[in-house]
């Protein structure tokens, strides 16, 4: 049977939606873990410390990385996103499923260091819904989209490099779309090596 869980990167655009999408696949899936990453950014009006981020200096941040303490990490507009190693490895190795929603640099670095990642892009159906929904959040400056819009169109060409892709137009297909992925992946033959083992050992007892 299953040893270690599955870990479950999510990336996309910016405004694409997510975070909505991981918040309400956790609530309809409590057994999963959500690993919160750290930030150098600015907490947002009605985010928590510990729920949304980590919210941490600059300095603070360079000495983890400095003490191998990030699982990943990346800049992005100016600020530092990172994911605490500690966290995610012991609720591997403990079976539990893991979702990370992290920046697509971050995600490749983790895909490099722990082949077995699970990386899904989010998209919005237009590219003109990203800058409606980045526009009415009212928490930038214009001067700051333009740079997530721009951002967005550079990682366009890295989406290749991802496993499953979710177009998020309705929220509610795009929660299962991602409860089916997971479904999926643990139904794939390489976590049921001790099974298969089990049953041809009883078979060959039957027939011998």
């Amino acid at each position: 049977m299953e040893e270690k869980g599955l870990l479950l990167i999510v990336s996309g655009f910016s405004g694409a939606g997510k975070g909505t999408i991981v918040k309400e696949f956790i609530s309809r899936n409590n057994d999963v873990r959500l690993s919160v990453s750290a930030t150098t950014r600015e907490k947002r009006q009605g985010e928590q410390e510990g729920v949304h981020y980590y919210y941490i200096s600059k300095d603070q941040f360079e000495n983890m990385i400095d003490r191998g303490d990030m699982f990943e990490y990346a800049s992005y507009v100016n600020n530092y996103y990172g994911t605490p190693k500690s966290f995610v490895m012991k609720q591997l190795e403990e079976g539990h499923d893991v979702i990370l929603e992290i920046e697509m640099q971050g995600a490749l670095q983790v895909k490099r260091m722990y082949d077995e990642a699970i990386l899904i892009f989010v998209v919005p159906p237009h590219a003109k819904d990203l800058e409606d929904r980045l526009f009415g959040r009212g928490t930038e400056t214009a001067e700051v989209i333009k740079n997530r819009l721009r951002r967005s169109c550079e990682e366009v060409d890295l989406i290749k490099y991802y496993d499953y892709i979710i177009v998020n137009d309705q929220l509610s297909d795009s929660v299962r779309m991602l409860e089916n992925i997971r479904n999926a992946e643990h139904l794939k033959v390489k976590h049921y090596e001790n099974l298969i083992d089990k049953l041809k050992g009883e078979l060959q007892g039957i027939i011998n």
